[in-house]
Protein backbone atom coordinates (compact mmCIF):
# COMPACT_ATOMS: atom_id res chain seq x y z
CA UNK A 1 0.00 0.00 0.00
CA UNK A 2 2.94 2.49 0.58
CA UNK A 3 4.53 1.45 -2.60
CA UNK A 4 1.28 2.78 -4.48
CA UNK A 5 0.89 5.81 -2.61
CA UNK A 6 4.48 6.41 -2.91
CA UNK A 7 4.57 6.04 -6.92
CA UNK A 8 0.77 8.04 -7.26
CA UNK A 9 2.95 11.26 -5.64
CA UNK A 10 6.04 10.53 -7.94
CA UNK A 11 3.59 10.25 -10.45
CA UNK A 12 2.13 13.84 -9.62
CA UNK A 13 5.19 15.29 -9.12
CA UNK A 14 6.12 14.81 -12.75
CA UNK A 15 2.62 16.37 -14.00
CA UNK A 16 2.50 19.75 -14.48
CA UNK A 17 -0.32 20.55 -12.53
CA UNK A 18 1.61 20.39 -9.17
CA UNK A 19 5.23 21.32 -10.13
CA UNK A 20 5.63 24.21 -7.80
CA UNK A 21 4.74 22.05 -4.54
CA UNK A 22 7.66 20.41 -3.32
CA UNK A 23 7.75 16.57 -1.77
CA UNK A 24 10.25 14.31 0.39
CA UNK A 25 9.74 11.33 2.09
CA UNK A 26 11.90 9.93 4.93
CA UNK A 27 12.62 6.62 6.84
CA UNK A 28 10.70 6.60 10.08
CA UNK A 29 11.60 3.18 11.22
CA UNK A 30 15.24 3.90 10.60
CA UNK A 31 14.84 7.25 12.63
CA UNK A 32 13.27 5.98 15.61
CA UNK A 33 15.94 3.01 15.56
CA UNK A 34 18.87 5.09 16.34
CA UNK A 35 16.84 7.03 18.73
CA UNK A 36 17.96 6.29 22.42
CA UNK A 37 14.18 7.70 23.69
CA UNK A 38 12.66 4.98 21.48
CA UNK A 39 15.51 2.14 22.07
CA UNK A 40 15.05 2.84 26.36
CA UNK A 41 10.58 3.04 25.59
CA UNK A 42 11.10 -0.55 23.66
CA UNK A 43 12.89 -1.68 26.57
CA UNK A 44 10.29 -0.51 29.39
CA UNK A 45 7.63 -2.29 26.94
CA UNK A 46 9.05 -5.45 26.56
CA UNK A 47 9.61 -5.68 30.54
CA UNK A 48 5.72 -5.02 31.14
CA UNK A 49 4.71 -7.28 28.10
CA UNK A 50 7.05 -10.10 30.06
CA UNK A 51 5.34 -9.51 33.51
CA UNK A 52 1.71 -9.18 32.19
CA UNK A 53 2.39 -12.04 29.99
CA UNK A 54 4.28 -13.84 33.24
CA UNK A 55 0.54 -13.30 35.08
CA UNK A 56 -1.49 -14.87 32.57
CA UNK A 57 0.66 -17.59 32.16
CA UNK A 58 -0.02 -18.79 36.11
CA UNK A 59 -3.36 -17.52 35.74
CA UNK A 60 -3.65 -20.83 32.88
CA UNK A 61 -1.15 -22.21 34.94
CA UNK A 62 -3.64 -22.54 38.24
CA UNK A 63 -6.27 -23.51 35.84
CA UNK A 64 -4.75 -26.59 34.52
CA UNK A 65 -3.92 -27.66 37.99
CA UNK A 66 -7.85 -27.55 39.30
CA UNK A 67 -8.59 -29.51 36.33
CA UNK A 68 -5.82 -32.16 36.69
CA UNK A 69 -7.13 -32.34 40.75
CA UNK A 70 -10.58 -32.84 40.06
CA UNK A 71 -10.23 -35.62 37.04
CA UNK A 72 -7.73 -37.45 40.27
CA UNK A 73 -10.64 -36.74 42.99
CA UNK A 74 -13.84 -36.77 40.60
CA UNK A 75 -14.58 -40.80 41.11
CA UNK A 76 -15.12 -39.76 45.37
CA UNK A 77 -17.33 -36.84 45.16
CA UNK A 78 -20.91 -36.31 45.20
CA UNK A 79 -22.77 -34.71 42.76
CA UNK A 80 -22.84 -31.59 44.53
CA UNK A 81 -18.64 -31.61 45.06
CA UNK A 82 -19.07 -31.94 41.29
CA UNK A 83 -20.84 -29.07 40.36
CA UNK A 84 -18.55 -27.18 42.97
CA UNK A 85 -15.40 -28.02 41.59
CA UNK A 86 -16.80 -27.32 37.97
CA UNK A 87 -18.00 -24.31 38.89
CA UNK A 88 -14.64 -23.34 40.57
CA UNK A 89 -12.71 -24.30 37.37
CA UNK A 90 -14.68 -22.48 34.69
CA UNK A 91 -14.85 -19.26 36.63
CA UNK A 92 -11.23 -19.64 37.09
CA UNK A 93 -10.58 -19.54 33.29
CA UNK A 94 -12.96 -16.73 32.96
CA UNK A 95 -10.88 -14.68 35.06
CA UNK A 96 -7.69 -15.63 33.20
CA UNK A 97 -9.60 -15.98 30.10
CA UNK A 98 -10.72 -11.77 30.82
CA UNK A 99 -7.35 -10.58 32.36
CA UNK A 100 -5.90 -11.76 28.96
CA UNK A 101 -7.88 -9.54 27.56
CA UNK A 102 -7.33 -7.04 29.54
CA UNK A 103 -4.24 -6.63 28.56
CA UNK A 104 -3.17 -7.50 25.34
CA UNK A 105 -7.02 -6.67 24.04
CA UNK A 106 -7.35 -4.09 21.06
CA UNK A 107 -6.58 -0.91 23.39
CA UNK A 108 -5.46 -2.99 26.23
CA UNK A 109 -3.39 -1.91 29.40
CA UNK A 110 -0.41 -2.83 26.74
CA UNK A 111 -1.52 -0.60 23.73
CA UNK A 112 -2.20 1.86 26.43
CA UNK A 113 1.40 1.57 27.56
CA UNK A 114 2.97 1.71 24.63
CA UNK A 115 0.84 5.38 23.72
CA UNK A 116 2.18 6.47 27.14
CA UNK A 117 5.63 5.47 26.24
CA UNK A 118 6.15 6.19 22.40
CA UNK A 119 3.97 9.80 23.16
CA UNK A 120 6.87 11.65 23.99
CA UNK A 121 9.39 10.28 21.56
CA UNK A 122 6.70 10.76 18.36
CA UNK A 123 6.01 14.25 19.49
CA UNK A 124 10.26 14.81 19.19
CA UNK A 125 10.00 13.51 15.79
CA UNK A 126 7.20 15.32 14.58
CA UNK A 127 8.93 18.36 15.75
CA UNK A 128 11.69 17.61 13.95
CA UNK A 129 9.64 16.53 10.67
CA UNK A 130 8.09 19.68 11.02
CA UNK A 131 10.98 22.04 11.37
CA UNK A 132 12.79 20.35 8.43
CA UNK A 133 9.62 20.65 5.86
CA UNK A 134 9.85 24.75 6.96
CA UNK A 135 13.35 24.80 6.09
CA UNK A 136 13.08 23.06 2.85
CA UNK A 137 9.83 24.41 2.27
CA UNK A 138 8.52 21.05 1.65
CA UNK A 139 4.84 20.78 1.16
CA UNK A 140 4.43 17.61 1.74
CA UNK A 141 6.54 14.44 3.46
CA UNK A 142 5.58 11.26 3.50
CA UNK A 143 7.24 7.69 5.28
CA UNK A 144 8.45 5.32 3.00
CA UNK A 145 8.42 2.92 6.23
CA UNK A 146 4.71 2.96 7.14
CA UNK A 147 1.43 2.24 5.75
CA UNK A 148 0.47 5.84 7.34
CA UNK A 149 2.10 7.80 4.59
CA UNK A 150 1.82 11.37 4.46
CA UNK A 151 3.41 12.18 8.10
CA UNK A 152 3.29 16.21 7.14
CA UNK A 153 1.55 18.47 4.93
CA UNK A 154 1.82 22.60 4.24
CA UNK A 155 -1.50 23.90 6.14
CA UNK A 156 -2.42 26.14 3.52
CA UNK A 157 -3.07 22.72 0.98
CA UNK A 158 -6.49 22.10 3.38
CA UNK A 159 -9.44 23.00 1.88
CA UNK A 160 -11.64 21.29 4.29
CA UNK A 161 -13.37 24.60 4.97
CA UNK A 162 -14.42 25.14 1.68
CA UNK A 163 -15.37 21.50 0.97
CA UNK A 164 -17.41 22.08 4.48
CA UNK A 165 -19.00 25.03 3.00
CA UNK A 166 -20.00 23.23 -0.21
CA UNK A 167 -21.52 20.50 2.31
CA UNK A 168 -23.37 23.66 3.81
CA UNK A 169 -21.63 22.55 7.74
CA UNK A 170 -20.33 25.47 9.84
CA UNK A 171 -16.74 25.06 10.84
CA UNK A 172 -16.50 28.02 13.20
CA UNK A 173 -17.45 26.92 16.81
CA UNK A 174 -20.89 27.80 18.45
CA UNK A 175 -19.41 29.49 21.27
CA UNK A 176 -16.92 31.12 19.38
CA UNK A 177 -19.50 32.53 16.68
CA UNK A 178 -21.46 33.98 19.37
CA UNK A 179 -18.59 36.03 20.66
CA UNK A 180 -17.74 37.40 17.40
CA UNK A 181 -21.15 38.46 16.92
CA UNK A 182 -21.43 40.17 20.27
CA UNK A 183 -18.38 42.01 19.19
CA UNK A 184 -18.77 43.01 15.55
CA UNK A 185 -20.38 46.57 15.87
CA UNK A 186 -23.96 46.88 14.33
CA UNK A 187 -23.60 48.31 10.74
CA UNK A 188 -26.72 49.52 8.74
CA UNK A 189 -27.06 47.62 6.00
CA UNK A 190 -26.05 49.57 2.53
CA UNK A 191 -27.77 49.10 -0.40
CA UNK A 192 -25.23 49.97 -2.69
CA UNK A 193 -22.63 47.53 -1.55
CA UNK A 194 -22.19 45.13 -3.72
CA UNK A 195 -22.64 40.94 -2.63
CA UNK A 196 -19.65 39.18 -1.58
CA UNK A 197 -18.67 36.36 -3.96
CA UNK A 198 -18.68 32.78 -2.46
CA UNK A 199 -15.64 31.37 -1.42
CA UNK A 200 -16.94 28.15 -2.85
CA UNK A 201 -15.88 29.44 -6.38
CA UNK A 202 -12.84 28.40 -5.70
CA UNK A 203 -13.22 25.32 -5.82
CA UNK A 204 -14.83 25.47 -9.20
Amino acid sequence: MKNIIILLVLSLISSGQIMAQKFGYTDMEFITSKMPEYQLAQTEMKKFSEKWAKEIQDKFADVSRMQRAYMAEEVLLTDDLKRKRQSEIKDKELEAREYNSKIFGMEGLLFQKKKELMKPVMEKVQRAVSKICVQKRLDFMFDKSSDVGMIYSNPKHDYSDYIMEELGIDAQPAKTKEKSIKEEPAVAPKESAPKQKSTTNKLK
